[in-house]
């Protein structure tokens, strides 16, 4: 299956609709994979170093981190972004991802005067903090933004790279799905205006 295609897939899952809603036909290839394909998380990842995927530990755990519901790490987000990284994203994309990746020792050498896995939490998200200053006039942050930080014209810094794929793996994800939104494995009536009390999360569902 292509990237793209993979790509249509995911995005048809994530919407919790069907492809007739959405205006999409599935094609043959793609209905087969959605019915046989193994969970993808249980594929072997062998892109990072360990101590980048310290980093990627530390940083999707900050992005979503546990509460009272699973965080970024029970649902196996570190592993699905390296995947990702490794298996989808081309070769610009994965440039501009691992470079930022790379750049983060050099960073914490400069601003810290110590190596990664001395971190502390709070000196993680100041380097968050920094990359997201830096980013900030990025279209990825604009309002009504559709294209994400993968499109085709426009390839977002790091910064989106992992902030996207973060939220991506994490709501795919059966730990995401499940536990954090209200998951109902029954078709459901599609209703375009719910409302949610503050503390109601979102549906993740088939829908009719």
């Amino acid at each position: 299956m292509k990237r793209r295609e993979f790509l249509e897939c995911a995005a048809l899952i994530v919407g919790g609709m069907s492809a007739a809603q959405t205006g999409l036909a599935l094609t043959q290839e793609q209905k087969v994979y959605l019915a046989s394909a193994p969970d993808y998380i249980s594929r072997a990842a062998n892109l990072f170093s360990v101590e980048q995927r310290f980093l990627i530990d530390n940083f999707c755990e900050i992005i979503i981190p546990q509460t009272d519901t699973p965080g970024a790490i029970r649902a196996g987000v570190p592993k699905f972004i390296e995947l990702m990284v490794a298996e989808w994203l081309n070769d610009e994309e994965r440039s501009i991802f691992l470079t930022g990746l790379e750049s983060i020792p050099v960073y914490t050498a400069k601003e810290f005067g110590k190596g990664i896995t001395d971190l502390s939490q709070a000196e993680m998200l100041e380097i968050l903090e920094s990359l997201e200053d830096a980013a900030s006039n990025d279209p990825w942050y604009g309002f009504g933004n559709m294209e994400g930080a993968f499109g085709e014209k426009h390839k977002s810094p790091f910064i989106c790279q992992l902030k996207e794929l973060t939220i991506w793996g994490f709501f795919t994800s059966e730990v995401g799905s499940k536990q954090v939104l209200r998951y109902n494995p029954m078709p459901m009536e599609f209703k375009g205006d719910i409302p949610l009390e503050d503390e109601d999360s979102a549906w993740a569902g088939k829908m009719l």
